[in-house]
């Protein structure tokens, strides 16, 4: 904050994270438990590919068993808002800047979480609440404020489109694409569904309509949102929705890279 007023700066750019508030789950502020999460426990995982079930870390089970879901779930929510409080500061330091009009602002989040649902926590998954991130774009004179869009979209598509918003060259080979259309335009017709991986040959193709996931094991899992935003009924099985699934498995990528060396390679390397 001390930076956006130093005079020298003849452009700035400040990457500003706030780390770990997704593990947080003692907390010291005055944050109600929680509505009834007893829908949650409704849902079995018979329904959804093994592979998809091995990445909790463990903590259902102890949050569960030990009744401390509720308790868990309220620690999360609390360190989220510590987390909304800090960029609110940042963003009053901003707004009394000289560069309050000048300045194009990126908020995201590097991943979803999971909270129990489909007896998983933390992200490690490749489900709406893991991959469905906050995202959010302002730009003085180029962005209509408190506007929404409801096309998909992909952190990728930050560069690209930040190269188009500078008026900077543009660099070819890129798999992302510029999403400044759409800040122009939220309405605008949208063909590029968000694409998502975790760990090789894992990945999820995300439609306004549909997710499709595949697993490297041949697993498969299909939503369709119009009726199922939360992602409880696994269609994948349904023939009549054979053409669907080719459909959005025509976006899955078709190079996977080895998975990087590690150590720790469980699915707990790490938030």
């Amino acid at each position: 904050m001390n930076k956006l007023n130093f005079t020298p700066f003849a452009t700035l750019c400040l990457g500003v994270t706030v780390f770990a508030t997704g593990v947080t789950f003692i907390h010291k502020l005055n944050i109600k438990k929680p509505a009834d999460l007893r829908e949650y426990f409704s849902y079995s995982i018979d329904r959804i590919p093994l592979i998809s079930t091995h990445r909790g870390g463990g903590y259902d089970a102890g949050f569960v068993e030990n009744n401390l879901w509720e308790n868990a779930v309220q620690g999360y929510i609390a360190s989220i808002t510590f987390a909304d409080a800090q960029i609110g500061r940042l963003l009053d330091a901003l707004d009394n800047s000289k560069y309050k009009q000048n300045t194009i602002i990126v908020l995201f989040g590097d991943h979803g979480w999971n909270l129990g649902e489909k007896e998983h926590w933390r992200k490690f998954a490749l489900w709406e609440e893991t991959t469905h991130v906050p995202f959010i774009i302002s730009a003085p004179g180029m962005v209509k404020p408190n506007s929404v869009c409801d096309r998909t979209v992909n952190l990728m598509d930050i560069y690209p489109t930040l190269i188009e918003m500078c008026s900077f060259p543009v660099k070819k080979g890129m798999e992302a694409v510029s999403i400044f259309p759409l800040l122009k335009n939220p309405k605008l017709e949208w063909n590029h569904p968000s694409v998502s991986t975790w760990g090789r040959n894992n990945h999820s193709v995300r439609t306004e309509r549909w997710r499709y996931i595949r697993y490297s094991d041949g697993g498969e899992e299909l939503y369709d949102h119009n009726i199922d935003p939360h992602e409880w009924k696994n269609l994948a099985s349904d023939p009549k929705l054979a053409d669907i699934k080719k459909q959005l498995a025509a976006w899955m990528p078709r190079v996977n890279a080895e998975n990087a060396p590690s150590e720790n390679r469980d699915g707990n390397d790490g938030e």
